[in-house]
């Protein structure tokens, strides 16, 4: 058990303030040294046990208690747990702290559930590899989620080295820019070493974790910021650009120039999971269209006055932009509807009203026309 003289230290010299332990954890992690337990961060959760980070070093314990019906409760990787003491055979985790951020997404089932896939993250690292052609609604899609957990989002082009011409690559980054309004995007090259300084800077405060698709270069760059082999890598295939998974669990990992990693597997889909906001956030230009339309609650579809509709005719607004806002918009209101009975009705309601006037413009252009 860890001694007073160093639960009573401030939080800088704590053994676990390289993995971002500080004096708001230590209070909220007070009411359990009473009960003897150690603080520790989840490093890795897999087959219902977990490695927890703790001032004693890393430990294995059973998450039995920590993994509730709901998935969105279950501990993850990234969390600020209170684990057994040493002695219990087997120990385990009793609880886990309340979450500062958490970056969550539907499931690819047809139950409707949440899925957590880190804790407590700063920096949310949207990995995209220039070695395939870029996708940007898939990054608006990374980005909505993103906004949503809290965390600062930061696009990263990988495999700069594939794109040698400086004119290209800057036109590329500038089309991922024009995807993420208010996101930093920066071009790197793990194999050059070009842009990790900047990255390096930039993880070093708080925690991060790498998002995006199997052969994004996620492990590659976790690598080139751990400056050494610590995870696999598998090279892509030449004929689509795409990876197979190496990384088949999330790690969290401490940097040796300060700040904390979390490195997640290849993500092949990326459901919304109540990302309403963030999608407000991606689509900044739409939100603050919106609000010059006649109508509040404007569907952005045919109605007069629309701010929105005005800015695509005029060509200020991107068409590709406004589908993409579209499909996400959609796809979040299905997602909140299967939870929640009140905005089912809602919707229904709104489906009537539309058909009605649908309907009454109909007739009356049947009606001119007799």
């Amino acid at each position: 058990m860890l001694s007073s003289s160093l639960l009573g230290s401030s939080s800088s010299s704590h053994p676990l303030t390289p993995y971002g332990w500080d004096a708001e954890w230590e209070s909220e992690f007070a009411p359990y040294v009473e009960q003897g337990c150690l603080p520790g961060r989840v490093v890795r959760v897999d087959r219902g046990q977990c490695d927890v980070v703790t001032a004693d070093g890393v430990l294995r314990a059973d998450t039995a208690f920590v993994t509730p019906h709901d998935p969105l409760r279950v501990v993850c990787t990234g969390d600020w747990v209170a684990v057994d003491p040493e002695g219990g055979n087997p120990r385990y985790v009793r609880t886990y702290l309340p979450r500062r951020t958490a970056f969550v997404r539907s499931t690819s089932s047809k139950r409707s559930e949440g899925q957590i896939l880190a804790a407590n993250v700063d920096h949310a690292i949207v990995a995209v590899s220039l070695a395939a052609e870029l996708d940007l609604a898939r990054i608006e899609r990374f980005l909505a989620l993103a906004w949503e957990s809290g965390a600062q989002p930061l696009v990263v082009l990988t495999k700069a080295d594939l794109v040698p011409d400086p004119v290209t690559l800057a036109y590329l980054v500038q089309d991922v820019e024009s995807a993420a309004p208010g996101v930093p995007v920066l071009s790197v090259s793990a194999e050059q070493g070009q842009g990790l300084d900047v990255l390096a800077a930039v993880v070093s405060d708080g925690t991060a974790v790498l998002l995006g698709q199997s052969g994004a270069g996620k492990s590659t760059l976790a690598n080139a910021l751990l400056g050494e082999d610590a995870m696999d890598v598998q090279a892509t295939r030449d004929v689509d650009g795409k990876g197979r998974h190496t990384t088949t669990t999330r790690n969290l990992l401490a940097l040796p120039g300060g700040g904390v990693l979390i490195d997640t597997p290849g993500l092949r889909g990326v459901g919304l999971w109540d990302a309403g906001s963030g999608v407000d956030q991606v689509f900044a230009e739409i939100a603050e269209l919106a609000e010059e339309c006649r109508f509040h609650d404007c569907a952005h579809e045919s109605e007069p006055g629309c701010a929105v509709l005005a800015a695509l005719d005029s060509g200020e607004l991107p068409e590709r932009r406004l589908e993409s806002y579209r499909k996400l918009m959609r796809e979040n209101q299905r997602i909140v509807a299967k939870t929640d009975a009140r905005l089912r009705a809602e919707i229904r309601k709104e489906w009537k009203r539309r058909g009605a006037i649908g309907k009454a413009a109909m007739e009356a252009k049947r009606s001119g026309l007799r």
